[in-house]
């Protein structure tokens, strides 16, 4: 699938959280070619200007929950759907400055009945404001 398919380009924004600017979020879609449980993604990996952001500072938020990438591992009862947006929060104090940006968010599947991992990369320019 395209970058431009991937990202919501509405998607990109500051988290806050009690008045307290915690981090950044967008709206990405599955980079697979159907819907998928949590449970079998191993990683998303975003990277940001260059800075790249460790798995432990990024939330992954579908059907109104919020999970960790660890916790991920054993959610066998939330799909991602195809096409659906899902958000995904880098907690970073701070945030993002306003401005242009460039992303790269890459996701990692480990379908069951493939002997591989599937690796879809996307790049994407955006704007915060």
């Amino acid at each position: 699938m395209f970058a431009r398919h991937m990202y919501n380009p509405e998607g990109f924004k500051i988290t806050v959280l009690d008045n307290e600017v915690i981090g950044f979020q967008f709206d990405m879609r599955i980079q697979y070619y159907r819907g998928i449980t949590l449970s079998i993604i191993r990683n998303i990996e975003v990277e940001v200007d260059g800075e790249t952001y460790p798995r432990e500072d990024i939330r992954f938020t579908v059907n109104g929950e919020t999970f960790t990438l660890e916790e991920m591992r054993t959610v066998i009862d939330n799909r991602w759907l195809f096409g659906q947006f899902a958000t995904v929060t880098v907690m970073k104090q701070g945030g993002l400055k306003a401005g242009n940006h460039h992303i790269k968010c890459t996701q990692t599947i480990a379908p069951s009945y493939m002997p591989f991992l599937l690796v879809h990369p996307g790049e994407y320019d955006f704007e915060i404001r």
